[in-house]
């Protein structure tokens, strides 16, 4: 590759005129600032709430296993159906 054509070509295509850029004067006191809105701060504050709580409620645990051993704990078949099926056809989508 000749570097002469390569100048050449720049000269033609006028690639070493680019366009001026303006610099921007510097302002000086000023920085960058970031400010949170108060639903911001509410949504942290509910977050932090809800991430140190337990996924499990040991409280229902607790009463559906008492139901179980006793042999009072009942599940409505048509309830359970529909909502098996209804589950089964949204995985469908």
């Amino acid at each position: 590759m000749r570097i002469d054509a390569y100048n050449q070509i720049a000269q033609v295509y006028g690639v070493q005129n680019t366009a001026k850029v303006q610099r921007t004067q510097s302002v000086s006191g000023y920085r960058d600032q970031v400010s949170i809105s108060q639903a911001g701060r509410d949504y942290q504050v509910a977050k932090s709430a809800v991430s140190g709580a337990s996924d499990i409620r040991e409280d229902k645990v607790a009463q559906l296993k008492s139901q179980i051993e006793a042999g009072t704990y009942s599940v409505d078949v048509g309830s359970f159906a529909s909502k098996l099926l209804e589950k089964y056809e949204s995985s469908l989508m």
